[in-house]
């Protein structure tokens, strides 16, 4: 079979040339230019079905629907490609949003077990606190003494800020008395008589005024740490 050089092909008419298929220099479905000179040229360079061979006409309609196939496939193919990346795209935002909640979730799980355990240890801590009636009466008490007492009877996380309230109003004195203002013994209390809600005897037991002044901290100002937070801003508390 001898090589037809067809771009396209027409049907002629009296009045005018229909493309079937794709027809190179015509587009498909577009109208001729109207100028004589043009439509010779495009004339002249397109095939008519007509003067193809009988035996031919069906391969070359073929091959013009075939192309036409191609192209359809091919613009189809680039449709789904393009869709299936962004289904991707899509994914993947909703992969990464899960995973960071995920995180987040496992931080406050993890913060949580902290906190549990840390109140757990402080629970602990003061169920291990001895009352001031724990303590045998003794006509005098060294700083040591005094001090061991206050470690028995403050929560181990607290007894550094009373400590630290004790040394800066007393020097852990339980006797010591400001002649000016009344305040007396290891915390101070204005006037001093204030402690003997703790105890009949708080002008000679420090641990009535370890108690007095323990639950002085914690209605006042939450904790001895707290009240020590406002200690250092006012220097009194």
């Amino acid at each position: 079979m001898s090589r037809i050089s067809v771009r396209g092909f027409a049907v002629a008419s009296a009045t005018a040339v229909t493309t079937v298929g794709a027809v190179v220099g015509v587009a498909a479905g577009s109208t001729p230019a109207v100028g004589d000179n043009n439509f010779e040229a495009t004339a002249a360079d397109t095939t008519l079905l007509a003067d193809i061979p009988a035996g031919q006409q069906a391969q070359v309609q073929t091959a013009s629907l075939t192309q036409q196939a191609d192209a359809q496939a091919s613009a189809a193919d680039a449709t789904a490609k393009k869709s299936a990346e962004e289904s991707a795209r899509i994914q993947a935002a909703k992969d990464a949003k899960s995973k960071k909640q995920a995180a987040e979730d496992q931080l406050a799980k993890e913060r949580k077990a902290e906190q549990d355990k840390k109140d757990a240890a402080e629970r602990a801590s003061r169920s291990e606190v001895r009352s001031a009636s724990a303590f045998a009466t003794q006509g005098s008490y060294s700083v040591a003494e005094v001090q061991a007492m206050a470690r028995q009877m403050i929560p181990g996380d607290q007894f550094q800020c009373f400590s630290n309230i004790v040394n800066h109003e007393s020097t852990w004195n339980y006797r010591a008395s400001n002649p000016s203002s009344g305040a007396y013994g290891l915390v101070q209390a204005l006037p001093g008589s204030k402690m003997a809600s703790a105890g009949a005897d708080w002008q000679t037991n420090p641990a009535t005024q370890i108690k007095w002044g323990l639950n002085y901290m914690d209605s006042r100002y939450g904790s001895p740490c707290g009240a020590w937070s406002f200690w250092q801003a006012n220097s009194w508390y």
